[in-house]
């Protein structure tokens, strides 16, 4: 009889409370010792698991930058909005996104502005430094687009994309419109504190208040090119609310992190919360299941990509290859996605298993991998 497999220590790499929809078992090439497996829950909301997310999205996306400069526009609803936005998260956060969209689509085929037709992508994000309560839309546009009847390209100005005024003010009409047709439609829930706002009159008077808020839209001045505009996207698609290296410290159920006080320099500051509140700001930004927080616009758009987007590299003078011509030089392996650890070399997914069979199952043992 063979020695007993010792018990698999997968079991405690993760606690029983916080299950697993898909941890994919990864296998190296080198003789592992038993329970030393990787092991990733493929969570959205996990800083690890998005950095691997974050590599795979950009890769795909490197062949549709276009080789021209690019432009950071941000879009954020008022603090007015933020408790009917926690309320009705799939509802607003989708709202926030079609209207920023719309408002960047219309005001760019504007004659008096750009005239053209744009196509950009933009991202979700529900958080500030301090992990509080701040919903807005990233949208990284190439400063130009296709003219209106596709015959050119027409650049932005080089020191300015859209007039900013314009874009306030046409997001914020949008979006209320937009409200008051969910709100007519009943789609929207009022709870706590927000119950008086489910009736007709009190609703249309709160609405009017939105109207004397300040609503933040900016952008900042057209950067770099393709390959500029790549590192740029990094920061921005697969982003959590809090990433493993603000953590300072858990002490005493005293959880210690760092951010940037944007008020005084981007000068970083310690901020200190109990337990219960950093986990009650951490949850503040779990999406609804199913909403995607990644929307591709305008001529990238998924039914326009691909008919559209070779005119405008071919507008903007890049010689694409023929698909019928063989390729002269040996295309370049990717870097890996998965590297080992310890070699690292490529790691290669063989199997994925669900949190039940991870449980069950014991990893191979060492006769059994050598035979």
């Amino acid at each position: 009889m063979g020695s007993r497999i010792p018990p698999n220590r997968v079991r405690q790499a993760r606690p029983a409370q916080i299950p697993a929809r898909h941890s994919p078992l990864e296998k190296t090439p080198h003789k592992t010792r038993n329970g030393e497996l990787t092991i990733t829950c493929c969570d959205r909301h996990c800083p690890k698991c998005q950095a691997n997310a974050r590599d795979r999205w950009l890769q795909a996306r490197r062949k549709e930058l276009l080789p021209t400069r690019y432009v950071h526009v941000v879009f954020t609803l008022p603090h007015e909005l933020a408790p009917l936005a926690l309320q009705n998260k799939k509802i607003l956060y989708d709202l926030l996104l079609q209207t920023a969209a719309e408002t960047l689509l219309e005001v760019a085929r504007d004659p008096q502005h750009l005239g053209a037709e744009i196509g950009f992508f933009s991202v979700l994000h529900t958080w500030n430094q301090k992990l509080e309560h701040h919903p807005h839309a990233h949208c990284v546009v190439p400063a130009g687009g296709l003219s209106l009847d596709h015959s050119c390209w027409v650049p932005s100005h080089s020191r300015f994309f859209l007039p900013i005024p314009v874009l306030r003010q046409i997001f914020r009409r949008k979006f209320v419109i937009a409200l008051k047709r969910n709100f007519r439609r009943g789609k929207l829930g009022f709870h706590g504190t927000l119950k008086p706002l489910a009736h007709p009159k009190a609703f249309s008077a709160w609405l009017r208040t939105l109207y004397r808020h300040h609503w933040h839209a900016y952008s900042k001045r057209p950067f770099g090119g393709a390959e500029q505009a790549l590192r740029y996207l990094g920061r921005y698609t697969h982003r959590v609310a809090i990433s493993n290296h603000r953590l300072v410290s858990f002490v005493d159920d005293q959880v210690t992190f760092r951010w940037r006080d944007r008020a005084h320099n981007n000068q970083e500051k310690l901020l200190p919360l109990s337990l219960d509140e950093f986990l009650r700001r951490f949850l503040l930004h779990v999406l609804p299941k199913g909403f995607v927080r990644i929307r591709h616009f305008g001529f990238l758009a998924n039914r326009r990509r691909a008919t559209v987007l070779p005119l405008c590299l071919q507008l903007l003078g890049v010689v694409q290859p023929s698909q019928t011509e063989p390729e002269t030089s040996p295309a370049r392996e990717p870097s890996p996605l998965w590297p080992c650890p310890k070699c690292g070399g490529r790691m290669v997914v063989i199997e994925r298993l669900t949190a039940a069979q991870i449980q069950l199952r014991s990893p191979p043992s060492l006769a059994g991998a050598a035979a």
